[in-house]
């Protein structure tokens, strides 16, 4: 009995050091599975950061295509003595408009007054607004922010508040596209014939502005002859802008840009808009009141 006490006991010992055995080597295991998982998601961690941030470096910055022209003639400047003989014969030296950025925009304007004294006198005045842009990221290239701005300034001209006979048309060979919009204003002082030519060569708006009236009895005007001399001295103007940045044309119309728009004015046959001016970032107003003066 006591030796199968002994052996039932020694079986029993034997047992326990297996289980203990069996659990040791179970540990080490555990803890190089558990090591070997950390390994793993740390490492597919830091390679998804590291891709990550390649891409990024690898993504190009957001461009836009440089505008074509980089500044503005003087304002004065860019009509000749013959053109201002014709349009404003009894004017004297031009009146430059303030500016912030001379590059950006400028202006500048004439006025005539004939006096021809029991008879009355003729009345003229001539303005020319220059408006460039610069290409943004955010607002796109120059020439298509300049395209707008020569739309809303169409409008603006049709939507002139008294004008009576408001008539739109294309004008040829000025620049990449050209509008004239002619119409009659009436004051006491007689009937003002108006005339607006705005046009865009590349990157730069051009408006030009001519009205003349009759006064004190004498006879209003051809407003047919003045839009002709209007649209002459535009495309001349236009001219002076290519010019100055120095391309081809002088003073004959300006250069085209090598995709000119199909049409010379999306607004002529719309409705005028009321909203209307979009301005460059920098610089003071171009353009005066539309609205003409009765007295030099």
């Amino acid at each position: 009995m006591q030796r199968r006490a002994q052996r039932v006991e020694r079986n029993q010992r034997a047992k326990r050091r297996g289980r203990v055995l069996v659990c040791a080597a179970a540990v080490p295991v555990m803890l190089v599975a558990a090591g070997c998982s950390s390994d793993s998601g740390s490492g597919d961690s830091t390679d998804k950061a590291a891709k990550a941030a390649a891409s990024a470096s690898a993504s190009p910055s957001p461009t836009v295509q440089a505008a074509a022209y980089g500044k503005l003639p003087e304002p004065c400047k860019v009509l000749s003595k013959k053109t201002l003989e014709d349009l404003v014969p009894k004017g004297k030296s031009g009146k430059e408009g303030k500016s912030d950025d001379i590059s950006t925009r400028g202006s500048c304007s004439w006025n005539s007054l004939d006096n021809n004294g029991v008879k009355g006198s003729q009345f003229r005045w001539l303005n020319v607004s220059m408006l460039r842009f610069e290409s943004d990221v955010t607002r796109g290239p120059a020439d298509k922010l300049a395209q707008e701005h020569f739309e809303k300034q169409v409008q603006e001209a049709q939507a002139v508040e008294g004008a009576k006979s408001v008539k739109t048309e294309p004008v040829a060979g000025t620049g990449d596209q050209a509008t004239a919009v002619h119409y009659d204003l009436k004051k006491k002082e007689g009937t003002f014939k108006q005339q607006t030519v705005v046009a865009r060569v590349e990157n730069v708006v051009v408006t030009l502005d001519y009205y003349g009236a009759g006064l004190a009895g004498d006879k209003t005007p051809s407003g047919k002859d003045m839009l002709k001399d209007a649209e002459k001295a535009a495309k001349e103007a236009v001219g002076a802008v290519s010019e100055a940045n120095g391309e081809g044309g002088g003073k004959a119309g300006g250069a085209p840009s090598k995709s000119p728009s199909k049409s010379p004015s999306k607004s002529a046959s719309k409705a005028p808009s009321k909203g209307a001016s979009d301005e460059p970032s920098k610089g003071a107003s171009a353009s005066p009141s539309k609205k003409p003066a009765s007295k030099s």
